[in-house]
């Protein structure tokens, strides 16, 4: 019986993720000016390194919030929080570099490159500020 509850509570986490992860994913495509997946159909180095750091730089966090929660409702708050903080680091960067989005849509590897580190940087140092 004991297996079973663990594998249900891996279930229930698990699939929220994975739902969590499919709703930034949605949310963050719908904030850049650029389609994603198109870009990277494309063969767009730039694109692939931001937006894969950028997804990497969710899941970190999300991850560590499955491991710190305490109940559900803590999980999906955390994975809100995590979120947040991706797309603050997204408009963080466009301030700095303002033409990032035709850099990426231009294949500049170096932008994608910085883009994808910085939301990856972000997202280990969430998850780290993510102890209670």
């Amino acid at each position: 019986m004991h297996v079973f509850t663990s594998l249900l509570a891996f279930s229930t986490y698990f699939f929220i993720g994975l739902a969590m992860i499919c709703c930034f994913m949605f949310i963050y495509t719908r904030i850049t000016p650029y389609n994603e997946w198109q870009l990277i159909k494309e063969n767009n180095v730039a694109a692939a390194l931001a937006f894969s750091g950028t997804f990497i730089g969710y899941v970190i966090p999300l991850s560590s919030a499955a491991i710190n929660s305490v109940s559900i409702p803590d999980y999906l708050a955390w994975g809100l929080i995590a979120l947040v903080v991706q797309l603050v680091i997204y408009l963080a960067v466009r301030i700095y570099m303002p033409k990032l989005s035709e850099y990426i849509t231009n294949h500049n590897n170096a932008a994608g490159m910085f883009m994808g580190a910085a939301s990856l940087a972000g997202g280990i140092f969430n998850a780290a500020c993510m102890t209670w």
